[in-house]
């Protein structure tokens, strides 16, 4: 049952610990210290007849380390903000580290020490634009209108020197140019950078910034850059503030040839991304925002605009995760330069943009053609590939299945350990509800999400993948408490309460609860880590 606390960017951290005594995350230390006591009266091996005396000891030593570890206040706070990997990580506790800010400053400059160690990583990223218009096409001038191509490469050099190269080239009609930048940064400490700047071709210049961390939510940065063709200087200032947990605001002040000031806000969580901004010039004005809902985890749909002295333009648009690293996504636009189609390809740090203008002039007649051929062809093309897509999500649920399997194997056997030493007290606990008519817990599956949703429909797979969901029945009878009420706390991964596992790993996973409250049956499902309070009324059949 013991799980990895690192998580993925989409996911919040696992808190096995938390779950092992059955507490919240904020728990106080009396909290902890009263969970701590009940489950060592359990788990205690001397308590335990001689055939269970091993499953017991390995469980206490589990209750014995989450109490070590939550009960100092240290060490807690390293574990609630970096997991096991904080506590693993080098860190020496000390009295000197005795805020939030000052750990998460320490175990920052510890990861990325760890990362720097990787010398000469090549890190590489680009950007390939090709314009393409249709009325250009048919009045036979041919269809690519321009292209340009962008790409840069990192290299570590040392633990505190990376040095990264890029270059560009633009293409349009019968003209074009290149240019090349490389740029020196150099970490000065945990709060601050500077970076040395070259450029050679379309814009040749020289420049420095430098970066500094002013406090937890703050951050400045002051550029000074020279143009080798005519002298010019410009200085940028730039202030980025973080507002709440989701959203942060910058301003920016550039002072040279072309000066401007800029205000924006930047906001995002799991459902969301949304951004705004306001740019005063001496040359333009304008304001941009933006809104990106994510509709799953694979497909989202975006909302854009722009007004200003040189731009007035819409934007609407979806696009759909492909693969672990790959997006495709598709745009329509419409506004003062014309009707546009955009496609793109994310690939890891790649992109692949194509714009195709499809008139340069705004009639109603096109641009609702725009918009309606490519939604149509999108809901058909989905109807038709969702097959397909339905057996290739089906065939990686079983290639995880297998890759996983002695992992699951071990972690099930730790789970049915658990719940052998709950058995008893949770029969007990359900024989007197059963008499009184309190809560019962007539049947618990927690395992992959669309198994518990009968998503797969071939009843042989369903047979297959049946042991990517366990039964939890047992323990949560047993975690009833005096008062005939059930309590899983949010922000708690559920893969760590005792007498449970996690049935696959890399899967979305769910709880199914059904219970008898009073005479009524219920049923109840929520996510890995959205919190249950049973009996209510709501989860009535």
């Amino acid at each position: 049952m013991r799980e990895d606390n690192k998580s993925s960017d989409n996911e919040p951290p696992n808190r096995e610990l938390y779950a092992l005594l059955h507490i919240s995350p904020q728990a106080s230390d009396e909290e902890i210290r009263k969970a701590y006591r009940q489950w060592a009266q359990i788990y205690h091996p001397d308590k335990q007849s001689p055939q269970m005396k091993d499953i017991a000891t390995e469980n206490f030593q589990r209750i014995c380390e989450a109490y070590e570890i939550l009960s100092d206040v240290n060490k807690r706070q390293i574990y609630d903000i970096y997991g096991m990997e904080g506590l693993t990580s080098g860190l020496e506790l000390g009295p000197k580290l005795d805020r939030v800010e000052e750990i998460k400053e320490e175990l920052e400059r510890l990861r990325r020490q760890k990362q720097n160690s990787k010398v000469l990583t090549l890190l590489p990223s680009g950007v390939i634009l090709a314009n393409l218009s249709l009325p250009q096409f048919l009045n036979g001038h041919g269809i690519m209108r321009g292209m340009s191509m962008t790409s840069e490469v990192q290299s570590q050099l040392s633990k505190r020197n990376l040095i990264a190269v890029g270059g560009n080239l633009a293409v349009t009609g019968e003209s074009g140019g290149a240019a090349t930048t490389a740029v020196l940064r150099h970490q000065i400490s945990s709060a601050s950078t500077i970076e040395f700047m070259a450029s050679a071709g379309l814009q040749s210049l020289i420049g420095v910034q430098t970066s500094r961390q002013l406090s937890a939510n703050a951050n400045a940065t002051m550029g000074l850059a020279m143009s080798l063709k005519d002298g010019s200087i410009n200085l940028t200032n730039a202030w980025t503030r973080q507002l709440s947990e989701s959203t942060n605001g910058n301003i920016e002040l550039s002072l040279g040839p072309e000066s401007l000031i800029s205000v924006g806000w930047r906001k995002k969580d799991e459902k969301m991304s949304a951004a705004g901004g306001i740019k005063i010039g001496t040359n333009a004005v304008g304001a941009s925002a933006h809104y990106t809902h994510h509709f799953s985890s694979k497909s989202h749909g975006r909302v854009a605009a722009k007004v200003g002295s040189r731009a007035l333009e819409i934007e609407l648009g979806g696009g759909r995760k492909i693969s672990k690293f790959s997006t495709v996504r598709m745009l329509y636009a419409i506004g003062i330069q014309g009707i546009f189609w955009r496609f793109e390809f994310h690939r890891g740090g790649q992109k692949l943009v194509i714009p195709i203008l499809l008139s340069s002039h705004l009639n109603v007649t096109t641009a609702a053609g725009a918009l309606i051929i490519p939604t149509s062809l999108y809901f058909v093309l989905k109807s038709c590939l969702k097959p397909y897509y339905l057996r290739r999500e089906k065939q990686k649920a079983m290639e995880n299945m297998h890759r996983t399997q002695a992992e699951v194997q071990h972690v099930r056997a730790l789970a049915e350990k658990a719940q052998r030493l709950l058995e008893n007290v949770a029969n007990r606990k359900r024989s007197r509800r059963l008499e009184i008519g309190g809560l019962v817990i007539t049947e618990a599956k927690y395992g992959n999400q669309k198994i518990l949703k009968n998503r797969f429909q071939s009843e042989e797979q369903k047979d297959e993948l049946a042991v990517q969901v366990i039964d939890v029945t047992l323990p949560l009878n047993f975690l009833v408490n005096d008062s005939g009420q059930l309590k899983l706390h949010e922000g708690v991964k559920k893969s760590g309460i005792m007498g449970f596992c996690d049935p696959c790993p890399g899967e979305v996973k769910h709880l199914l609860v059904e219970y008898t409250f009073g005479g009524n049956r219920y049923e109840v499902e929520v996510d890995d880590y959205e919190e249950l309070l049973i009996p209510q009324e709501a989860h009535r059949k």
